[in-house]
């Protein structure tokens, strides 16, 4: 039987944990072989279109994503290829020329909002986990990120969230929980959950010999 690695699936509203839950889960599995493979990397290329345009993306709304790439590089890790991810231009509101080689681990943890939406994703993961976390604490992290990472004002990051990022949220995020086998509330802070995972993870490598 060939060997194969196993893909863990974390999703999530914006600002819901997502990344603390990844990061928590690579912690205990320090010196082993795992990645993050995070779903805003594969924003859709737009440089064929002017900024002006490029300002009104969605950035929450499933055809904002290049899936098709997503998923031709996850079958590349799945084989055990190096893949240049793409890296994406927050102030251009595009793909940047940039690259950044990632070579195939046992562990794959793909981390997004809505990576549980596309079915041929969900079709590759082994685990699905969706972080269920308030509204009010999803708003006031992106609240801070957004200003601090992405050098937005308060006001645009609140009347994207009103008029966008909640909407998408009830439309397209929160029905992917049902797809999900395991849903973490509060986030990074759930040890109990965080614990499940990682045994179940141990399990899995075990079957599979990583171990």
């Amino acid at each position: 039987m060939t060997r194969k690695p196993v893909v863990i699936g974390v999703a999530g509203g914006s600002g819901s944990g997502k990344t603390s839950v990844t990061k928590s889960i690579i912690d205990r599995f320090a010196g082993h072989s795992i990645l993050m493979l995070e779903q805003d990397y594969y924003y859709k290329d737009q440089t064929h279109l002017p900024f002006e345009d490029r300002l009104k993306t969605n950035y929450d709304h499933p055809l904002a994503f290049d899936n098709d790439l997503l998923i031709e590089h996850i079958k590349k890790l799945l084989r055990y290829e190096t893949i240049h991810k793409p890296v994406y231009d927050y102030a251009l509101h595009t793909r940047s020329e940039k690259v950044i080689n990632v070579e195939a681990q046992d562990v794959i943890i793909l981390e997004g909002i809505l990576i549980l939406e596309d079915e041929r994703l969900r079709n590759l993961m082994d685990i699905k986990l969706f972080v269920d976390t308030d509204a009010d604490l999803r708003i006031i992290r992106r609240l801070f990120r957004d200003i601090k990472e992405r050098g937005r004002t308060m006001d645009s990051v609140i009347e994207q969230y009103v008029n966008v990022v909640r909407p998408m949220h009830n439309q397209f995020i929160e029905p992917t929980k049902r797809y999900a086998d395991i849903i973490i509330p509060e986030g990074g802070h759930n040890h109990v959950a965080i614990d499940i995972m990682v045994t179940k993870i141990q399990t899995i490598l075990e079957q599979k010999s990583f171990l």
